[in-house]
């Protein structure tokens, strides 16, 4: 039975890749995926870093931009009014909960910049990192996909990037707010894609870095 946005033709448009890709990994982070920190871990947890971290090395292998992110403050002073006081409280510069997981990172290779909001591209250099290594596609992974990933995929569609969010490389703290974010950003923003379509996407050299 047909619902009432897809009647209305929300979600009729595919976007689609462009001529070229980048992938951006947001918030994963020791704070939100290790257990033993307050907000860390989540049913989908393992499984997404899993899946980003094989994403990446194909990435990586065929020279496609990495843009990977993390949140942290100098104070809690420096903090925007979060309703989870563990942000502010305890994501630190240099913190461990700041601490990128190592399954998902190479310094040498990847763009890596702390973030103060929920979106990847606020107040950061990220859009003019992209527009200066000729990207029109983002592909979007990381935590958790109801809060900062879907403020960077909104983002990503306003900057005028052609926006995938990698669904199996998410991760949310409980199954139906992943699955609720995935439906009503995939209606508006982006395309909602599996690991596979970008990787064959990236050795098809469509959307390739050199």
């Amino acid at each position: 039975m047909t619902d009432i946005y897809e009647a209305k033709g929300y979600g009729e448009i595919t976007i689609g890749f462009g001529a070229k890709l980048a992938i951006l990994v947001v918030d994963f982070q020791r704070g939100f995926v290790d257990p033993d920190f307050q907000l860390g871990g989540g049913p989908m947890m393992e499984g997404a870093i899993s899946r980003t971290a094989e994403l990446l090395s194909v990435a990586r292998q065929h020279r496609v931009p990495v843009a990977n992110c993390y949140v942290a403050y100098p104070s809690a002073e420096a903090a925007p009014h979060w309703k989870i006081k563990g942000v502010a409280q305890d994501f630190r510069r240099d913190s461990q909960e700041a601490a990128l997981d190592s399954r998902i990172v190479d310094y040498d290779y990847d763009y890596v910049f702390e973030k103060s909001g929920a979106s990847a591209f606020f107040q950061t250099p990220l859009a003019a990192y992209f527009v200066k290594h000729g990207v029109d596609t983002v592909a979007i992974t990381g935590c958790v996909t109801s809060g900062c990933i879907r403020a960077s995929a909104v983002d990503s569609f306003q900057y005028g990037f052609r926006t995938m969010l990698v669904e199996d490389c998410s991760s949310d703290n409980d199954l139906q707010p992943h699955l609720d974010t995935l439906r009503d950003v995939g209606r508006r923003y982006a395309d909602i894609v599996k690991a596979e379509a970008v990787i064959a996407q990236i050795e098809s050299r469509k959307g390739a870095g050199g």
